[in-house]
């Protein structure tokens, strides 16, 4: 066969195989297929808006939750709450996980306390679980953090405090509060501001180092 012969072969091997390849792979993307790296990528963003939307549904609350108010009421089961305009520091994070993840911890907590109610604190004296008022204490939300796996180490580093992270501590003489780190740092100090409410409703506030810490936990998104 002549080198021009060959030549032209090829040439109108690409002129039949070329348009086909071109479909191939504009069919490959309609379909939703993806590349390792892309699909990684994609996962990242939905975390992060995940992660945005959760600490952006606990600062919705800030002027609408004005006041503490830990007294005991019956709920509605499941997704119960007590008035927006009061409540204690759990009831934030619950509100927000609700309206930005439709996580309940009402229903998760009571459904896992069922199932594994001598790994949970007897600090009351319960002996079988209460819908009511189990996801409202910080005990019980550190225990179930911790078996889900989401616990990560206690640190000094304001650089270890992640958006959306939940933080623990004990305010003298011994009330256990719960705070939800938020995607701002304070001017100044340069720590990164917690959402909470501590006894004046919720607020945004540089209080992240401020009581003894018990727990730090990053919830798996």
């Amino acid at each position: 066969m002549t080198k021009n012969r060959r030549l032209s072969l090829l040439i109108g091997f690409f002129l039949i195989t070329a348009p086909l390849l071109i479909k191939s792979a504009g069919d490959y993307k309609k379909s939703g297929n993806t590349s390792p790296e892309t699909s990684a990528g994609l996962l990242k963003v939905a975390g992060q808006n995940a992660i945005d939307n959760f600490v952006n549904a606990a600062r919705a609350q800030i002027g609408e939750t004005v006041s503490y108010d830990p007294t005991y009421r019956t709920l509605k089961y499941p997704n119960g709450d007590v008035p927006i305009e009061s409540g204690v520091c759990t009831d934030v994070v619950i509100r927000a996980l609700r309206s930005s993840l439709n996580l309940d911890l009402q229903k998760l907590v009571h459904e896992d306390m069922q199932a594994h109610f001598s790994q949970y604190p007897r600090h009351w004296g319960l002996t079988r679980t209460d819908k009511n008022i189990d996801h409202r204490r910080v005990l019980n939300l550190q225990t179930y953090f911790k078996r889900k796996g989401y616990e990560l180490p206690l640190s000094s580093k304001p650089e270890d405090f992640k958006a959306g992270d939940l933080v623990t501590a004990i305010i003298p003489p011994h009330l256990p509060h719960i705070m939800i780190v938020s995607d701002k740092t304070a001017p100044i100090t340069q720590r990164p501001l917690v959402i909470h409410n501590i006894g004046r409703g919720t607020r945004e506030e540089d209080r992240l180092f401020e009581f003894k810490m018990t727990g730090h936990y990053r919830i798996a998104l």
